[in-house]
């Protein structure tokens, strides 16, 4: 562990439930689920129809600059929206305009940029559909019409780190950056790294992004014959529950050592205290009932962050709906904690599963709720699951046991991570 501290100055986010975290915050709190019909395309017959969709999804209202949206595809508007959600906050962008021209180049050169990306999106190749259709399988056909059938902008819009790219790009920053494309752990990961580049010195401020929007026709059919999605609702640690459903959406930090907040006299929103990742090694998407990587990820987080168990306030679980998912991540709480966890909540049931933009939008909505000083209920909760309760879950609101949250997130190939964040 080392004592350089990292401080969150900035938050931003948008999904189904609102378009910033004190937005998705009232939604859950008021036990509003945004999982609804999908308007994308005709569900009828299909055997999943509803997902968490931004309603009247508006792209001039995520990204103002037109010609950029022939560059860039949904899930990319979204990133960016949240990104500049999170800059616009921290009020970075202000603080920069009031310094001189050699002292905006050193800010941009130490301004990062981490981005979780999901990356799998099948609408990518959407462009080819057409194409194959009329060649009937002739190679030499398919290749002498390509140039003439897809959009030679396809390649720029298709790319992982297009939100990456963009946010350097429209904001000038310049600094440290990566792009991790890791299933459901994306989001998470790109915080921990950023935490990582300001604490070792590759950066001193940074801007963390996770963005997704899995709400397309082969995701849906390849998920439900997986038995992975449900056919309605999301009831997280109920014994009702079958299953996940989609989300789409984005969540941004904006983060920065104690001396770069310091400079500019940065209002303080929380803290990154540490974070952890292990994988089960079991399968692609086999878990132990033991939650062992579970474990693992969360041990590494409180180490990283040099707090004990008994620390942490509240718990954030990745509580996705899926039976097996759900069961072993109470056993890993139980592990973890003993006989007495800290309030349990989880945020699925009303934002959908984000893939890769879930952990990091609900470390936000998290940090809201610690201003509040409330756990907010899972109001889907009617019937909990007799191999949950040794874990304090509830319908109601409950209040934490100090201001510091454990977010946990788990994805394909047995890949598990925890983030911990105090707010301030």
């Amino acid at each position: 562990m080392t004592s350089r501290r990292v401080l969150v100055t900035g938050t931003g986010a948008v999904c189904g439930a609102g378009m910033n975290p004190g937005a998705i915050l009232d939604a859950v709190r008021e036990g509003r689920s945004a999982i609804a019909p999908i308007t994308q395309w005709d569900t009828t017959g299909w055997p999943c129809r509803v997902a968490a969709e931004i309603p009247d999804f508006n792209p001039r209202a995520l990204v103002d600059d037109r010609k950029l949206h022939k560059l860039i595809r949904r899930t990319d508007l979204v990133g960016l929206y949240a990104a500049g959600g999170a800059l616009t906050s921290a009020g970075v962008l202000a603080h920069r305009e009031s310094l001189d021209d050699s002292a905006t180049a050193v800010y941009n050169d130490r301004t990062g940029i981490y981005v979780g990306s999901g990356a799998g999106n099948f609408s990518n190749q959407y462009d080819y559909f057409q194409l194959m259709t009329d060649a009937k399988g002739d190679l030499i056909t398919f290749g002498r019409e390509l140039s003439n059938t897809v959009n030679p902008m396809w390649l720029l819009r298709t790319l992982s780190n297009n939100v990456l790219g963009h946010i350097g790009i429209k904001y000038t920053l310049k600094g440290a950056n990566a792009c991790i494309t890791n299933h459901s752990v994306g989001g998470i990961l790109a915080v921990i790294e950023a935490a990582e580049g300001l604490r070792t010195g590759e950066a001193d401020r940074a801007v963390a992004v996770g963005h997704d929007a899995p709400i397309e026709p082969q995701m849906v059919i390849y998920y439900h014959r997986l038995g992975l999605l449900a056919s309605d609702a999301l009831l997280p640690f109920d014994s009702r529950r079958d299953g996940s459903l989609f989300g789409e959406g984005a969540g941004a930090l904006f983060l920065e050592t104690e001396a770069s907040a310091a400079a500019r006299n940065a209002p303080v929103l929380g803290e990154y205290l540490g974070g952890g990742t292990a994988c089960e090694a079991q399968g692609l998407i086999t878990i132990r009932d033991d939650g062992d990587g579970v474990v693992r990820a969360i041990e590494q987080a409180l180490d990283d962050a040099g707090i004990a168990a008994a620390d942490v306030g509240m718990i954030v679980a990745h509580g996705n709906g899926v039976w097996q998912s759900d069961m072993s991540e109470c056993a890993a709480i139980s592990a973890v904690f003993g006989a007495k966890p800290p309030p349990v909540t989880a945020f699925k049931w009303a934002l959908g599963h984000l893939i890769a933009a879930a952990g990091i939008l609900e470390t936000t909505v998290a940090l809201a709720a610690l201003k509040q000083g409330i756990v907010p209920g899972i109001a889907t909760l009617s019937q909990p699951d007799p191999d949950c309760t040794d874990v304090p879950i509830s319908i109601s609101a409950q209040e934490p046991r100090s201001n510091i949250a454990l977010i946990i997130c788990r994805g394909f190939a047995g890949t598990d991570a925890a983030l911990l964040v105090r707010a301030a």
